[in-house]
């Protein structure tokens, strides 16, 4: 029996990336669910050209809002793309392919190649292996913000030949914008869930994460864009455990995260 699936996608201002992502899961699907976090551009203008089926609901966070997305859904198998992914041609035939006999599994899983500025990351942000089709009586969002992921009650998950395409970030500067808002984000779960946060922390995190990105997973086989990645994701780690750190110990006080 041809099961049915249903899309669900988030977005927030995504005029530039949206119809791309919605164009590449058209043609696999039998509906696209569109939850949009009251975007002031003209994303919900150009979703509403693929499907009918556009809420407008505030940002519940990235977790809850993707499963918000879920459980409007018509259908139990979802596919789930961000605003800035596509289905390659390679991963659209897996799909199509086991259409028949999606039930043999309760997910499955894909790999994820990365466009980074100006070019492709082929080591350092690859497979980057995610569950992206799923039975939602299976499997649902989870993880820690902004870091979410599918989670699967069974084992039973496959792996799909073919790559979601991901479009990251058109320039440092947007990058940059990205790890001020994750770090934020990543800084209130670190505290909401207790996490031993000590002044060496941000450090010791930090360079570990520089290693596992340049060396363990060969950031320095990417050329220069694998180098910025490693010092971007040093970075990142970096402040999110001081902007952790700061708020542990000075509360209230430190303007930055209590607001």
């Amino acid at each position: 029996m041809m099961l049915k699936l249903s899309a669900c996608v988030i977005s927030f201002n995504e005029e530039k990336k949206i119809e791309d992502c919605l164009r590449s899961l058209q043609p696999l699907v039998d509906e696209i669910v569109v939850v949009d976090s009251l975007s002031q551009d003209r994303t919900v203008e150009i979703a509403k050209r693929y499907t009918d089926r556009v809420i407008s609901q505030p940002f519940l966070g990235y977790i809850e809002q993707k499963n918000f997305a879920v459980d409007h859904a018509t259908h139990d198998w979802i596919l789930a793309l961000d605003c800035d992914e596509r289905i390659s041609s390679e991963l659209a035939r897996s799909i199509e392919q086991i259409r028949g006999r999606l039930a043999e599994y309760d997910a499955y899983r894909m790999a994820r190649k990365t466009f980074y500025i100006y070019r492709w990351i082929n080591h350092c942000w690859y497979p980057d292996a995610k569950v992206r089709l799923f039975d939602r009586r299976k499997a649902r969002w989870g993880g820690i913000n902004p870091h979410d992921r599918i989670e699967v009650d069974s084992d039973k998950v496959a792996w799909l030949e073919g790559d979601i395409l991901h479009y990251s970030f058109d320039s440092i500067s947007d990058h940059l914008k990205t790890i001020d808002r994750f770090t934020e984000i990543g800084a209130q779960e670190l505290l909401a869930r207790g996490r031993r946060v000590t002044v060496f922390t941000p450090v010791n995190h930090a360079v570990w994460t520089f290693i596992k990105v340049y060396f363990v997973k060969q950031g320095f086989r990417d050329g220069f864009a694998g180098f910025v990645v490693a010092v971007l994701s040093f970075v990142h780690a970096f402040v999110k455990y001081t902007k952790a750190w700061i708020a542990k110990r000075h509360g209230p006080e430190t303007k930055e995260i209590a607001d």
